[in-house]
């Protein structure tokens, strides 16, 4: 199935409505609810700044050694990613 074919959500509600046709409930139509998803973006937004603060309250605690074998492993992981991406392109 490619995405050209894939059935969005208001083909599925269309459907549903000529099925119950003749009943009270035919005239209900599909309104996307846009409070539910602005409700879910600023639920991961607040989370995701309680868990960077708590990670940057936890670095800060970290012994001097620590926050510099920390770095080495960054800068390493980092020097990895980068030679991989070269190499990919070719650059």
């Amino acid at each position: 199935m490619t995405d050209t074919f894939r059935p969005t959500p208001a083909d599925h509600y269309e459907t549903e409505r000529t099925t119950m046709a003749g009943s009270n409930n035919a005239e209900r139509s599909y309104e996307p609810d846009g409070d539910n998803d602005v409700g879910r973006t600023l639920l991961i937004g607040v989370l995701g700044g309680l868990l960077s603060a708590a990670g940057y309250l936890i670095y800060q605690r970290l012994p001097q050694e620590q926050k510099d074998r920390l770095h080495a492993q960054v800068r390493d992981q980092l020097q990895s990613k980068i030679n991989e991406v070269r190499s990919n392109f070719n650059i």
